[in-house]
């Protein structure tokens, strides 16, 4: 088969490789029918995580179609179309006993494209499918069930949950790349009064207005104004870190109010500075976290009755085999555009019924 393999620090190509066969009877095998590119891609490919070897197949998100399965797998069976979620759960450790899938200890948690070869490939072999692929609805195009598989759980668990977004709250989402664009949408479930979205590109602003940001603002200093003169000085209750550098942690860290949550969701690459000259006397809450996807199944019932706005988010489609040009568009998006980029997309407009 043809897949992505990621061969060190700024190299990749597609090309062939081996098919993947069943290593376990909790495996499937999985036709890849939609794939997308997520900015962690990026940062394995600049070499910021160094456990993913030369020779992986990169790629944790994918939609496509149950064609093998090992003996203990009960959930689903060939033919079943399905989302492959981004962290896959043993299931039976204390972590995934506590619903903490990214923690599984069990040989789990974010393992595709990381630990073993990933999603970005015509073909791959899932472990753990019982926990770690999801049935799909007929109906549901590709393209949009794919934003399930990372973006729009990462964006709501480890941005929107952690940091207790609450009605009436202001939130800053410093970031309007596809996560910090998820956590504007999945923010507001929660009714704030306010919501402001920091980005350099001015694209990925206007895309944050369209998707609920009641305000915008240029990384820098206009926007910890902006915050500052939208709070009466006070500053923000909640603040999603959706960049993974230094400078916009830092940011965040500044226009928190005291008593309120930053929640990191980027994958940081380098160390920030942790100024708690500054905040050991505000009464700040910072979480970090991995996704867990536990949320997978409520926002898959969300978006089958519209109410997520997935579409708006896919701005370059691709076929598979286009797999270095979509990574260069993603990789470019100052200059391209980019939000989110799928690959394949197949589109189902029949409901399918299993027999009993």
């Amino acid at each position: 088969m043809k897949a992505l393999v990621f061969h060190g620090s700024g190299e990749s190509a597609w090309e062939d490789v081996a098919d993947p066969g069943l290593q376990d009877a909790g495996d499937v095998i999985v036709r890849v029918d939609a794939v997308t590119i997520c900015g962690t891609d990026l940062h394995i490919l600049k070499g910021d995580v160094p456990e993913v070897r030369p020779g992986t197949v990169l790629g944790h998100e994918a939609v496509g179609e149950i064609v093998e399965t090992g003996g203990d797998v009960r959930t689903v069976r060939p033919g079943d179309r399905v989302l492959v979620s981004c962290v896959t759960a043993c299931g039976r450790c204390r972590f995934c006993r506590e619903a903490a899938y990214g923690q599984c200890r069990g040989g789990g948690g974010w393992i595709l494209g990381h630990l073993i070869d990933g999603t970005q490939a015509e073909y791959v072999r899932v472990p753990h499918a019982d926990l770690s692929v999801y049935s799909l609805p007929g109906a549901m195009d590709s393209k949009d069930a794919v934003l399930l598989t990372d973006i729009f759980p990462t964006a709501y668990e480890v941005g929107v949950l952690n940091g207790q977004v609450r009605p009436a709250d202001t939130v800053v989402v410093v970031g309007a790349g596809p996560v910090g664009l998820a956590a504007v949408a999945t923010s507001r479930l929660y009714t704030p009064e306010k919501i402001i979205a920091v980005d350099l590109a001015p694209a990925r602003l206007d895309a944050a207005k369209r998707l609920g940001a009641d305000a915008v603002a240029v990384a820098g200093e206009e926007a910890e104004s902006l915050v500052a003169d939208l709070t009466e000085g006070l500053g923000a209750d909640v603040v999603i870190e959706a960049v993974g550098v230094p400078e916009t942690f830092e940011m965040c860290t500044r226009v928190v109010r005291p008593g309120g949550h930053v929640a990191n969701v980027g994958v940081h690459g380098k160390p920030a500075a942790l100024h708690l000259e500054d905040l050991w006397i505000k009464n700040v809450t910072i979480t970090t976290g991995l996704v867990d996807t536990h949320s997978t199944p409520t926002l898959l019932r969300m978006m089958a009755a519209g109410r997520l706005p997935a579409a708006s988010m896919v701005t370059h489609t691709f076929p598979l085999d286009g797999m270095e040009e979509a990574y260069d568009v993603f990789a470019r998006a100052a200059d391209t555009g980019a939000l989110k980029v799928v690959l394949g997309g197949q589109q189902h407009d029949v409901l399918m019924v299993r027999a009993a």
